[in-house]
């Protein structure tokens, strides 16, 4: 499979920072989603839909972006800014992509909410995975 074929990540990421707090949500998406569009090889033209202020989408024409703020997370023990993320996507992962991933939108969540990296748990999934081992 090239690079920029077949693959329609979406990035899903679940906080316990306050939403209410963050001005310009805007700006997260903005580095998000070209992010994901970067690292995945897709075009980055970007539309924002916004579902009261906890949870908001964006779109590039084949990558998805949902932020979910102001949940009860405990990591650690605690409950000092922490995020779960999940990127679903039907092929284009592999150990560099994931690496990449990790590297690039935990220091997204970093800048933009002062999430620690070591407080952010990414789980990367390739919808193709069970097609390609079932032929094994």
């Amino acid at each position: 499979m090239q690079r920029g074929e077949l693959i329609t990540p979406c990035f899903y990421v679940s906080t316990n920072v306050n939403m209410d707090g963050v001005d310009n949500i805007d700006a997260f998406f903005s580095k998000a989603t070209t992010a994901v569009a970067s690292i995945f090889g897709k075009p980055k033209t970007c539309t924002y839909i916004s579902i009261k202020r906890e949870i908001t989408f964006a779109f590039l024409q084949y990558v998805m972006v949902v932020l979910k703020g102001s949940l009860d997370i405990s990591f650690g023990g605690n409950k000092e800014p922490a995020a779960f993320a999940e990127i679903v996507s039907m092929g284009g992962i592999d150990s560099d992509v994931k690496r990449n991933l990790i590297a690039t939108l935990g220091t997204i969540l970093h800048n933009r909410f002062s999430i620690p990296t070591t407080r952010f748990f990414l789980k990367v999934y390739d919808t193709t995975m069970p097609r390609k081992l079932s032929k094994l």
